[in-house]
Formats: structure tokens, sequence, C-alpha cells
């Protein structure tokens, strides 16, 4: 790019800039100095492929989504919770809230997110113990007690039972008088990676599908500045992919839903707002900064050159991060604060929306309030005293993280193009999505997946890559931790209250409702309005997801060797 488009480039930026809102706040260095909230080539100088980074606020957005970085806000604390019941859930969501917490963000535990009852037979020994337990719409209720739904962002982590949940979440808003029309947060809902990577489904993935692209519509109509999908690659990376299959991967599933919104005649300018991303922070630093980069330039030109959209906001890709889990260790435990900040760090020079810090005793058990502070206190540390607000993109012009970021920018064209090749054949909802599911059945994700981990755990083995206090320096003087213990009477205590609420509700109209859902579920009618009847009704989850299991049929998948 040569110098006077570099000039006009500049002279954009710093009329978005000047045209903005910026916050409240000291943006010198510690000692006073003065710096511009965002810096580019000297004048006059010309700087090849400078289009490739661009300013900030401006497409391809390799350099974030707003003018003004974090000046105008900073990304959202949201610390990921939930274990036991909803009332010791509720306890801490209170304290991530006073606190600084910016959202709340919901763990549920395994049997929810498999769609069944805490007194279903394959919940026994599992409630509770790696999220909340949510049975009904009553539990939802005690879940956010004391918490307006209408003033918080709510971010729920849960893909085969989503839209069920969803419903208890809209279900719990109303009986505390919210207007649902502004209710905002975001449901990760993504189906497709759970067959890739984290297997928690309950029918094929046609099915799931339709349920998604109901949701889509429903929100569309009814909850605009509601999220219905959060394209999650957080679970593909701990899975053991590479950062560049991360991103493919990621990227691939959210042009799926792209297609499915296409597919259904949404506006690709009106629903492509609502889509949003999980990422995975790992350890290496430069590379996880130049992953997000690669994601936002990836996502506006394929939306823009693929898909159509045209506004500035469909072209946007908003994402959430968590630190990375499987980079913690149980040996040394305390090291896993060291880890976590300098994954945080990443994200956020990597220009993160929101982000989760891991606390250091996760790789043991769930956090425990004193280890949940300290994560949240490292987002805090970043945000008010290190600088790094400041100055949108200060690493942009690097070399080396251009390079990095050119580089698994193009490793991810390249896995499109053999998803695409999966298979050519026509597909109803569009060609990356028939290529996403003949992957899935064929088992093409998960294989890479496992071959990338296996080279990474070789590399561990024979110490050429190194993880502190597991293979060398080893020597330690710390202590046990004492880690958070979920009590075997939170399970009886759910089955009681269960069993009681089942005893108080008219199971003439929980039988109705959830016939009628069947009923819908042949037609192509939209489904959510049928599945809020039986939430209303206090059907259980359970009841719900073994309706359409009866209906739909369960999916396993193929055994290959």
């Amino acid at each position: 790019m040569d110098a006077a488009d570099i000039a006009a480039g500049r002279e954009r930026w710093q009329q978005r800039y000047d045209s903005a809102r910026t916050r409240d706040a000291d943006f010198t260095t510690l000692s006073g100095l003065e710096v511009a909230p965002a810096y580019g080539p000297p004048d006059g100088t010309t700087y090849p492929g400078f289009e490739r980074i661009g300013w900030p606020g401006e497409y391809p957005y390799t350099r974030g989504l707003y003018p003004t970085g974090y000046r105008g806000r900073t990304w959202t604390i949201r610390q990921f919770a939930g274990f036991g019941n909803a009332r010791q859930t509720n306890e801490r969501y209170k304290m991530i809230l006073a606190a600084g917490g910016g959202g709340l963000s919901v763990a549920f535990d395994m049997p929810t997110l498999m769609g069944r009852d805490s007194d279903d037979p394959q919940s026994l020994g599992e409630v509770g113990h790696c999220g909340v337990a949510i049975d009904s719409a009553a539990d939802m209720d005690v879940l956010f007690d004391g918490i307006k739904l209408q003033d918080v962002t709510t971010s729920m982590t849960i893909s085969g039972p989503a839209v069920p949940v969803f419903c208890m979440y809209l279900v719990a808003a109303e009986r505390q008088g919210a207007d649902l029309s502004k209710l905002d947060g975001t449901l990760q809902t993504d189906i497709f990676k759970e067959y890739i990577a984290q297997k928690e489904w309950l029918f094929a993935p046609e099915p799931h599908l339709r349920l998604i692209g109901d949701l889509m519509e429903y929100c569309h109509a009814e909850i605009p500045k509601y999220k219905p999908l959060s394209v999650s690659g957080y679970h593909i990376r701990e899975a053991g992919s590479t950062a560049a299959q991360e991103l493919a991967y990621t990227l691939a599933d959210g042009f799926g839903y792209v297609e499915l919104g296409l597919s259904r005649g949404l506006d690709v300018n009106t629903f492509a707002p609502g889509l949003s991303f999980f990422f995975d922070a790992h350890i290496d630093f430069f590379e996880e900064i130049a992953k997000f980069r690669a994601a936002r330039r990836i996502w506006a030109r394929r939306l823009r050159d693929v898909y159509g959209a045209t506004s500035e906001k469909a072209l946007w890709l908003k994402f959430h991060t968590q630190t990375a889990g499987v980079s913690l260790t149980a040996q040394q435990p305390v090291n896993n604060v060291v880890r976590t900040a300098v994954e945080a760090l990443a994200a956020v020079l990597g220009g993160t929306n929101s982000l989760h810090t891991n606390a250091l005793d996760e790789t043991l058990a769930l956090p425990t309030d004193e280890s949940a502070e300290i994560a949240l206190r490292t987002q805090q540390v970043l945000m008010e005293e290190t600088g790094v607000t400041n100055v949108a993109d200060p690493l942009g012009g690097s070399w080396y993280l251009e390079a990095l970021t050119d580089r698994i920018e193009a490793e991810a064209e390249e896995i499109f193009e053999r998803i695409l090749a999966l298979d050519p054949a026509p597909h109803p909802i569009g060609p990356m999505t028939a290529g996403i599911l003949r992957g899935i059945e064929d088992g093409w994700f998960t294989a890479n997946i496992a071959e990338a981990a296996f080279v990474y755990q070789q590399a561990l083995e024979k110490g050429d890559k190194k993880i502190v206090g597991v293979n060398c320096h080893t020597g330690t003087v710390a202590k046990d931790l004492e880690i958070l213990r979920v009590s075997h009477e939170v399970e009886l205590a759910q089955k009681r209250d269960l069993s009681a609420r089942r005893d108080d509700r008219d199971d003439v109209r929980v039988k109705e409702a959830l016939a009628r859902m069947v009923a819908v579920a042949r037609t192509e009618e939209n489904m959510i309005p049928a599945m809020l009847d039986a939430v209303r009704a206090e059907a259980t989850l359970g009841e719900i997801c073994d309706a359409l299991r009866s209906e739909w049929g369960v999916y396993r998948e193929p055994a290959r060797f």
C-alpha cells in the first residue's frame, strides 16, 4: 500500500475515533507519558500489504472492530460458574457481580448437558459436580433469584439441550416481569462442535439443526439483542487440535450456521450479527494473538465475498475467550495463576470482547471462592494496571506477528477447501454444511484432532516441549490445595425437590403440552412456542428431551479403528 492510501486510512480512522465515545480514564503510561490510541506506519512511508492489516474499526478488522479499541469499552469480565444446586450457584453469581464481574456465564452439570433429569439412573453420582443442576424452570427461578435478567447479559454454555434450557431461561425472565424483547445474552447451541470434539449431543445432526434454525428465527423476530449461537472452538482446542485447526473448524462451523440462516430465508445482514464465537486462549502467546486477528479477517472476507453480507456489523466477528483449561497442571498448581495471566493477556491483545479466566485449582476440582476471586482479579489487574487498554492492537505491524497471522490464515483457508471437498454434492442448507456433516460421519475431524494431540504428546514425552512442574523443574515446596467438594447431599436434595415439584404440578397439562410439542416437531412450524408452553407447565428437561428422543431417535457415533 502506498503512502497516500495509508494516510487516507489514518484520516478515516481519526475521524471515526473522534466521533466515537471513549471512557473517562487515564490513557497515559505509568510514568505519565501520553500515548496515541492507535499506531501505524510513519507518515509518508509505504507498507506492502498494509491493506491486510489496516486500522482499528475498519475492514478487514484485523486490528479490532472498534476505532477506539478498549478506550471505548473494555472487554466484559464474564466468569464461567456453576456447581451444586441453583441456590449455591446463585450465591456465587452474586459474589462475582459484587466483585466487578460484568456478566454471567452458566456452567451446567453433566446430566443437564445430556438432557437428563437429576433422578435419571444415568445421572447417578454426577448431579451438581461439573456445573449446576437444572431440571425445570423452577430451578432457573432460583438460579437467578435477586438478579434481574433484563439488566444483565447471561451466557449459557450448553448445546445438545440448549433450546429447552433457553426456554426455561425465558420463562424465568417472564416470572420476573422482564420484557423478553430486551433480554441480552448468548446461548452456545453449537452442535457441530459436539460431534467434532465434546460429544454432548442428543440426536443425529439434522434434528439438532432443525431446532437451531427455529431458535434463530425466534430470536430474530422476538429477542433481537439475544445471540442464539456461540460457535465454539474452545472445546476443539481442548481436545488437542492445533491453533489453525481450532480456527478453521470453528469458522467452518460458523459458515455452516450462516448457511442455515440463509436456508430459512433470513437476511444475513440481520442474523449474522447474532452469531458470536468462543475461542481458547492457549499458552503460546504470539500464536494465540495471531489466531484471533486472523479470525476477524477471515470472517469479514467470507461473509462479504461468499455470503453477500453488506452491513458492517454482519462482518464483525465478536468472540468470548476462555483461558486454556488443558494447560493447567495438577502438579504445582499455583503455577496455573501465571499461565492464566499470560493466556488472558494474549486474549486481550488479540481483541477479545469478553473473557473468562480459569482458576488455579480447576484441574483438580471446581474452583473455591478464593481461587475464583484470584481468577477474577487477574483480569482486573490486566484491565486497571497494565496499560493494555490504552492502545488498539498495540502489536500491529510487528514483523513476527503479522507473518504469523498470515500463516495461520493460510492454513485455515487450506482446511476450508478440504472440508468443502469432503462432500461436493449439493445440500439443502449449503456446501460448507455438506462438508461438515460428511466430516462428522466419516470421523475426519476427530482423526485430525487425535493426530495433532498425539504429535504434541510425543513432543512432551521426548522433552522437546516443556511444561514446568511436569517434565521440567519438578522440585517443589508447595503443599496440597484445599479443593471444593460437592456433597452427595446435593444430589439427594435435588431429587427430593424434583419429586415435590412433580407432585405439585398439573400432570394433565404437562402431558398435553409435551404431546403438542411433538406434534409440532412433525410439521415445519417453529417449535419454540410449543416448547415454552411445556416449560411453563413445569415439564422437566428430561421429559422434554425424552419426548424428542422418542420422536427423532438417539445418535451414536460410528465405531472406528
